[in-house]
């Protein structure tokens, strides 16, 4: 899937953030959509090692990904997380996201 231009994403942020005041309100916003429409687990590669990511979750001011390789669980921020090609269901909004937490 290739990214998505900056009018579709600021449609994904407008749709997610509609209903919300100041930047909190906005991130659980975003969270939501992701957490509704990226298809978990998958794997991807971070630091050259292949983790499932299994889970999304919100902290106090940012995203994360709940990545798991064996008995080893850490957290990674999404905005850090490298995707797999072709990157999984649902990856727009963490386009959508990215662009959000650029501005």
């Amino acid at each position: 899937m290739a990214s998505k231009g900056t009018a579709a994403l600021q449609a994904m942020i407008e749709e997610a953030t509609v209903d919300a005041y100041g930047d909190d309100e906005q991130l659980t916003g975003l969270f939501t959509m992701i957490e509704e429409h990226l298809a978990v687990p998958f794997t991807t590669t971070v630091l050259g090692v292949e983790v499932t990511v299994r889970k999304i979750d919100l902290t106090a001011d940012t995203i994360v990904a709940l990545c798991a390789r064996g008995h080893h669980r850490q957290r990674i921020g999404l905005l850090d997380l490298p995707l797999p090609t072709p990157p999984p269901d649902g990856a727009g909004w963490i386009d959508a996201y990215r662009h959000w937490a650029e501005r």
